[in-house]
């Protein structure tokens, strides 16, 4: 028999000729045949004309053809056909439950709870699950975040003795990582595991740490990993890199991106994207850009990440820009692309181009703007001081708004001194979240900055009542790869003496240099030398005295504050940049502020 083979094949080209060649074939069982045709199929229907084929061949009921044609069915989005195939298998093993869990394991958290619903089914008709089971069984665990659950298929490990095999203790790792309130049990199954630990093992409990907001762990396990010898993979680094966008700590940060080269780790997608990310949350935006320039190619993820991070670092026109470069290199942005535009022009000031790409996002581009673009613009008309058209905004959105909207308004409010609609925003926000720490504290500020201490003090009591505590401000600075944190007024640091002095110091040499304490942020009924005293021990001028004292002179200084920095405080440092020589670089919990002879790169728009 003759073909006349066209030049460009299409796939559904390849599988008609395959199947004529199979069905044909006289030197192969119908098994073999089979096989090699599953090899072929690349949509639903040509499962199904397969299907057909094992009809009418009898192998309808092979046990091995079943299970292979199960296995290729979440790449061919056809599990309803895999379900269908397991459900007419007169026999079920333990391969045949693995390969149907494993798929369904595979695809999106909507689906694993079928793998859930499987391995169930598995128990009951008293198939003995094996070592191959439990790693698709906990992946979908992890990808469901249930905790419960992971902790009684923990059980059935421990029972069956699979919990001393490499792969379940990497995958249990990995599932209780994922897992809120799980990574206590992800540390214990990782300190007795009885095998040496590999790469992955590592990479899963650095990666718990960072998703359960414990970066610091996840450093510092880092570095046990380095002593131990492990070299780390890129999906590591990539986990490292994460933990130290959220720590700030820039000087790791940039060991890791000379450690990539020197050790030739192919530099993918993601793990360029990661180190955009880091480097501009780390307060260096000119090697995020760095970075970005060097991709040959460039995702969605690699746009947004240096736009977000132009934001961030007070360069809205400059985002705004590379938002019209990535227009014209035909990538299509997504929602998120929009938010850092948005929040470019919020940080920039540019109220009228931000209304104006927030009507492109439905007009240019069908993207329906979430609750995020909407406090996006919350955000843009507040910074401006448009504090009514921020609040006719809210009141006219067509979704409900939530309560980071309503905070952020409220934090306007209290900056722009519109005290009584902040007021009131307050008092709903307490009916509406009662146990909020931030609700009771803005409503306290406002009232202090109304000089109204009674009524402070009643917010203050109903705090105490219902036992809930300001959180603190806190810095961290990161010197001689060690991560410092300082609160209001602490000293508990080893060095606090001789940092209380260089405070001291620094506050004769700012006062002789022009510097007033503005004592209005300290929203306390205690006289003026009190407030100046307060203000003096901010964690921020702590966290900069220590600089001062353990740096060279010039030597760029670069902390990160977890609450946004006050008035006060960034008067003050403004004046420590030009006192003192040096370029002092905050990240606050908006965004980032470059102090440089006295000036801030925000231009005291914050």
């Amino acid at each position: 028999m003759r073909f006349d083979v066209p030049a460009r094949l299409s796939r559904n080209h390849l599988f008609t000729l395959r199947w004529v060649f199979c069905h044909h074939s006289l030197n192969r069982s119908g098994e073999q045949r089979c096989l090699a045709l599953l090899e072929s199929c690349t949509t639903p229907t040509h499962i199904h004309q397969l299907l057909s084929h094992l009809t009418k061949t009898g192998l309808s009921s092979n046990l091995l053809i079943i299970t292979k044609l199960i296995s290729i069915c979440p790449q061919l989005n056809a599990m309803e056909i895999a379900e269908s195939m397991f459900f007419q298998s007169p026999i079920r093993d333990a391969f045949l439950y693995n390969t149907i869990m494993r798929g369904y394991a595979q695809l999106g958290d909507p689906h694993k709870q079928k793998s859930i619903h499987f391995f169930s089914l598995m128990i009951k008709e008293g198939v003995t699950p094996n070592k191959f089971t439990f790693p698709f069984i906990l992946k979908a665990c992890a990808g469901l975040l249930d905790i419960n659950l992971g902790l009684q298929i923990h059980g059935f490990v421990f029972k069956l003795g699979f919990y001393q095999d490499e792969f379940v203790g990497n995958t249990l790792v990995h599932m209780y990582g994922c897992c809120n309130g799980g990574i206590d049990y992800a540390c214990k199954v990782f300190d007795e595991m009885p095998h040496r630990r590999n790469p992955v093992c590592w990479s899963a409990l650095i990666g718990g740490y960072v998703r359960n907001g414990c970066s610091s762990n996840a450093i510092e396990l880092f570095r046990r990993m380095q002593v131990d010898g492990i070299p780390p993979d890129g999906i590591t680094i990539v986990s490292v890199l994460s933990a130290c966008a959220d720590l700030g700590a820039l000087e790791l940060g940039k060991w890791i991106d000379m450690y990539i080269e020197r050790c030739s780790i192919p530099r993918t997608i993601p793990l360029c994207n990661s180190l955009i990310d880091m480097f501009a949350k780390c307060g260096s935006i000119e090697d995020a850009r760095r970075i970005f320039d060097g991709m040959p190619e460039r995702t969605v993820v690699s746009w947004t990440a240096i736009i977000d991070g132009l934001a961030m670092h007070s360069h809205g026109g400059e985002a705004l820009e590379l938002f019209l470069e990535m227009r014209r290199s035909k990538i299509q942005p997504d929602d998120v692309t929009f938010i850092g535009v948005l929040s470019a022009c919020s940080h920039a000031g540019l109220v009228e181009d931000g209304c104006r790409y927030f009507d492109s996002m439905v007009d240019d581009y069908g993207i329906t703007p979430k609750i995020e673009h909407y406090g996006c613009m919350v955000d843009l008309f507040s910074r401006a001081g448009l504090v009514e058209k921020a609040f006719q905004f809210v009141r006219t959105m067509p979704i409900e708004p939530n309560t980071i909207i309503w905070r952020s308004l409220l934090s306007a409010c209290k900056i722009h001194g519109k005290l009584k609609i902040g007021e009131q925003i307050s008092k709903w926000l307490i009916k509406f979240e009662p146990n909020r720490c931030s609700n009771y504290v803005l409503l306290s500020n406002i009232y202090g900055s109304m000089s109204q201490w009674s009524d402070k003090a009643k917010v203050r009591e109903m705090m105490n009542k219902q036992g809930i505590k300001k959180t603190p401000g806190c810095t961290l600075i990161e010197l001689n790869n060690s991560i410092h944190e300082f609160v209001a007024g602490d000293k508990s640091h080893p060095e606090s003496r001789e940092i209380y002095k260089m405070l001291d110091e620094m506050g004769k040499k700012l006062k002789m240099a022009g510097y007033i304490p503005r004592t209005t942020n300290v929203l306390l009924d205690i006289d003026e030398e009190d407030k100046e005293d307060a203000l003096h021990q901010h964690s921020e001028k702590l966290a900069i005295a220590f600089a001062l004292l353990k740096t060279p002179r010039g030597t760029t200084i670069r902390i990160v504050k977890n609450l946004r920095v006050c008035d006060d405080c960034h008067n003050a440092t403004r004046f420590i940049s030009k006192v003192y020589y040096r370029e002092i670089i905050v990240r606050d919990r908006n965004r980032f502020h470059r102090f440089w002879r006295g000036s801030c790169s925000c231009n005291d728009y914050w």
